[in-house]
């Protein structure tokens, strides 16, 4: 795959359907080598590439580095991870896995509440569905999480006072996975989970036709 040709917008929209519960890779690959770019095109695909590749470590990271800079104020980090909770939640992979574990659990006290919690039936027509594929969490729009996290993460932020540790901390993190996508350089295993992956993009798609 030519990392070089595929947009920010692609990669966003990939990193928010691809299955996120894969553990970490090991830091022995994680920092294994790192050489400097050859090239602006060279550098913008390896950034693409690492940033795809290494997606749960630079997340990990990036909350190790917040967990850090909060740890003299304990709501903050409730906030922080509100805030995690809040953008977990705009993967399709986590917003469905959570709401099956949520529901599975519920239907163990109350079968009859569990049935409530299913997502709507969409339409059908001519074997497809009428409309784009909505994501619901325990049978309701994904939205409505989002928008909850999202007002209790502001309003814990805004009662810890740590609004400013917040930026500070999170600008270190994103130029920590910045300068490591930068400068990692992907290696063959990267590239076969890359086609792999897509391959089980395009048989899903094709499944569900």
């Amino acid at each position: 795959m030519d990392w070089g040709t595929v947009s920010t917008e692609d990669l966003i929209e990939a990193l928010k359907e691809v299955d996120w519960s894969s553990p970490p890779r090991p830091l022995n690959e994680f920092f294994s080598k790192f050489t400097v770019p050859r090239s602006s095109n060279k550098w913008n695909s390896r950034l693409k590439c690492n940033l795809y590749y290494y997606r749960t470590n630079y997340f990990l990271m990036i909350m190790f580095i917040l967990g850090l800079g909060f740890l003299r104020r304990p709501l903050a980090i409730v906030a922080a991870m509100s805030t995690a909770l809040t953008i977990a939640f705009l993967n399709d992979s986590f917003a469905g896995t959570f709401s099956e574990k949520v529901t599975r659990t519920v239907r163990r006290f109350s079968p009859h509440f569990a049935a409530k919690m299913r997502p709507p039936l969409m339409p059908v027509l001519r074997g497809r569905p009428s409309s784009k594929r909505a994501i619901y969490v325990c049978g309701r729009p994904r939205w409505q999480f989002v928008v909850l996290f999202s007002t209790v993460s502001f309003i814990l932020w805004f009662v810890s006072c740590g609004l400013l540790t917040l930026l500070w901390a999170l600008t270190a993190g994103l130029l920590a996975t910045v300068m490591h996508a930068s400068f990692r350089t992907p290696n063959l295993k990267a590239r076969l989970n890359t086609f792999r992956e897509e391959f089980r993009a395009v048989w899903r798609n094709y499944s569900d036709i």
